[in-house]
């Protein structure tokens, strides 16, 4: 019988998630395979790749609730809204406090109206944003509404805060990060992201690249959860 099932990747930094999937499905035998929710090529962490029968569950599986690790860098702006884009240097006249910081955090809790960044693969007029704005030319985002669970602070030392991230589908941590310096009246740009969680799958399941070097299996597979079960 073909493969089918679910495997989660640890997605290594630098590596598109298309990458991933290619290399599954290499290793897979050339069997069909998919993923539940992209990541850039500067996030690493969890990448929940769907095998077979499976892939009939992407969209499904897509709405998970997902867990993010996040550095936020407060002192400039960047085109991506993240460190590969060339710094917008912001100049305050003193650091924002950690009482400061907290508050505005509590803003972004919930429903809330977000722009994706400019560059992302959002479709606009038949072709993705980010190539757009590669050719210089200007992109309007339009905002929508996403949903934001929690935002924990971990640590905070000026201009650095790590924040963890519970969030639902079409979540941008990158304009979050942006939105949050905006709102501080500082910069704000994604200097590292790791994806923790998505739904019942995390870190612990993940095979890393090394894994990847290897044929899979059946055996290295997991099931898909019974509708309603997604976030078990």
């Amino acid at each position: 019988m073909p493969m089918s099932g679910l495997l989660v990747v640890d997605k290594p930094l630098g590596w598109s998630s298309m990458a991933v999937v290619r290399k599954v499905r290499y290793m897979a035998g050339g069997v069909k395979t998919g993923h539940a929710g992209t990541l850039d090529p500067l996030a690493t962490g969890v990448l929940l790749c769907c095998l077979g029968k499976a892939t009939r569950v992407v969209p499904r599986l897509m709405g998970m609730t997902k867990v993010y690790e996040a550095e936020v860098d407060l002192s400039a702006f960047t085109a991506t809204d993240d460190r590969e884009g060339q710094r917008e240097e912001v100049r305050v006249a003193a650091p924002v406090g950690e009482a400061k910081l907290r508050e505005a955090l509590g803003r972004f809790v919930g429903e809330i109206t977000q722009k994706p960044p400019a560059f992302s693969a959002i479709k606009i007029g038949g072709r993705r944003a980010y190539k757009l704005a590669r050719l210089g030319q200007k992109v309007e985002m339009v905002g929508r509404t996403v949903r934001v669970d929690a935002i924990e602070l971990l640590g905070y030392a000026w201009p650095v805060a790590r924040l963890r991230i519970t969030c639902g589908k079409g979540t941008y941590i990158r304009s979050l990060a942006r939105d949050l310096g905006v709102a501080l009246g500082a910069g704000g740009h994604l200097a590292s992201l790791r994806r923790t969680r998505i739904g019942g799958y995390d870190l612990s399941l993940a095979v890393d690249e090394r894994r990847l070097q290897q044929p899979l299996t059946q055996a290295d597979l997991l099931p898909v959860p019974a509708e309603g079960q997604d976030n078990f």
